[in-house]
């Protein structure tokens, strides 16, 4: 017997809910997890139960105890931002360029820029560092974040996208008022592609402060570590010492872990308003 027409749509409807709680059940999971971790005590981390037998909240007072997490949590602050913002002036920058004008060789240009999305991160670490090491600035925070000046070219490919989308009848219109060209990115282009920008400062800003691998390069002095190479350095001192307290490092990781959960809450509306407009554009 078919099921009635008013039926299918609800079981279809029905089907979809459970897809979708099942999917988000399995983004949360983990997250639950580390939550539930950081709260036992280090026989019970690896038990797999969510909600704990015991409670531990002395695993977080340790943490603090381990370390200058306070000065690290700051560092990565610090510089996350810093390269949040300088790679998305500069990409946008070099966007609105490759957007607005009309000139020779531009899409051969613009495919050079692209191609840099193909060299792994591991062919240009060696010469990058040499460079910073011959300018005098390694044990410094700069190079966590000075690379960010010259732009990436995936954020460009972004934000062009956009800028692509803004009608340029509103650019000439300007012009025809005296409008000079920085004056047409940052009156026209800037505030129309807000969300664009929200989303590669978010982007960058969660890639900056999940970094490992420049700071274990760069930073010797713990005074400089953001927590990533934080979090690496207390692993290592209880590895020296032969124990192991997961329970610790789950705690640490939490703490690190929050101010993107954070981040993302206050977010989230212009990234859902980029992914929507580029939807429409594409």
């Amino acid at each position: 017997m078919a099921p009635s027409p008013r039926l299918a749509p609800r079981l279809a409807h029905a089907a979809y809910l459970v897809v979708l709680l099942a999917a988000t059940a399995a983004f949360v999971y983990p997250l639950l997890w580390l939550v539930s971790a950081s709260l036992k005590p280090k026989s019970e981390v690896f038990d797999n139960r969510l909600i704990p037998r015991h409670v531990q909240w002395s695993n977080f007072v340790e943490v603090w105890q381990a370390g200058p997490v306070l000065r690290w949590l700051l560092n990565s602050v610090t510089v996350g931002i810093m390269a949040a913002t300088a790679v998305t002036i500069s990409s946008a920058l070099v966007a609105f360029g490759f957007a607005y004008f009309r000139f020779r060789f531009r899409g051969l240009l613009f495919g050079l820029v692209l191609s840099t999305m193909m060299l792994p991160g591991a062919v240009t670490m060696i010469p990058v560092y040499l460079i910073w090491n011959r300018i005098g600035l390694v044990d410094t925070q700069v190079p966590l974040w000075g690379q960010n000046l010259f732009g990436t070219a995936f954020y460009i490919f972004l934000l062009r996208q956009f800028f692509l989308g803004v009608p340029r009848e509103l650019f000439e219109a300007a012009r025809v008022d005296g409008c000079g060209y920085f004056g047409l990115f940052r009156r026209i282009a800037l505030p129309l592609c807000r969300p664009a920008l929200v989303i590669v400062f978010v982007f960058e800003l969660k890639a900056s402060w999940s970094d490992l691998m420049k700071p274990l390069i760069y930073l010797q002095t713990p005074e400089y570590f953001t927590m990533p190479r934080g979090l690496k350095q207390i692993i290592d001192s209880y590895a020296l010492s032969g124990e192991y307290h997961w329970e610790i490092a789950m705690a640490a990781t939490l703490i690190a872990t929050l101010p993107m959960i954070i981040a993302f809450a206050f977010a989230q509306r212009h990234i859902l308003d980029g992914i929507a407009t580029s939807a429409r554009q594409g």
